[in-house]
């Protein structure tokens, strides 16, 4: 009920687009632009090509970031994130973390998903995986072990800053953390759990546990 709700919701902020041409794609937009393709191809034989642009380092923290959705070059609808625009034969769902999009799919009326082509970050991502099988699953694995380790060492210092507090600690007792981590130790974890989050992200991947405390 609550998730129809949200769709329902997402669907009617969608806004009209102003038809101006989708602009192409610089290499030194790479950490601040995501976008993505779909080509449907309708009954009379006419092929769709629908494009989602984000610029989700765009006032992110104010929480204005804005998918724009094309069609055959020309913006053909905006929405706040999460967006759900409707389409030909389903909708197209984006959605974004704290370190870029995690979800980018196409969801037919009988609810086959599909995620999108990417042709930025994402799409660089994409083809390192196809070109080197073994190294992009080794980066994988290097970034999920990052986010443990540093879940595995953050959350005790955070419950030991937490039972400091004298109206939580007449409840709990004081809780002092088993490792003891330097400033220097704290500031590398931070740029580490960014790093391994980021390269989450350009694979669509996110963890609420994970990705969502690096956040």
């Amino acid at each position: 009920m609550l998730k129809e709700w949200r769709h329902r919701r997402a669907v009617q902020r969608v806004m009209p687009g102003d038809g101006r041409a989708l602009q192409r794609f610089r290499w030194w937009q790479l950490p601040f632009r995501a976008l993505f393709h779909l080509r449907l191809a309708g009954d009379d034989g006419h092929e769709a090509v629908y494009a989602v642009d984000v610029r989700h380092w765009q006032n992110q923290s104010s929480g204005n970031v804005k998918a724009h959705l094309y069609l055959d070059g020309r913006l053909h609808a905006v929405s706040k994130l999460p967006a759900v625009f409707p389409v030909q034969g389903g909708t197209v769902e984006v959605k974004m973390s704290g370190f870029g999009l995690k979800r980018c799919h196409y969801v037919t009326d009988e609810g086959r998903e599909c995620q999108l082509v990417p042709d930025s970050a994402e799409g660089r991502r994409a083809r390192l995986d196809r070109a080197h099988p073994a190294l992009s699953r080794a980066l994988g694995l290097l970034s999920l072990c990052v986010l443990v380790a540093a879940l595995t060492v953050l959350v005790p210092q955070l419950a030991e800053q937490l039972t400091k507090s004298e109206g939580i600690a007449q409840h709990t007792g004081t809780f002092t953390s088993p490792i003891d981590v330097p400033k220097w130790g704290n500031i590398a974890i931070g740029v580490a759990t960014v790093a391994a989050s980021t390269e989450r992200a350009l694979r669509l991947r996110h963890s609420h546990l994970l990705d969502g405390a690096a956040g």
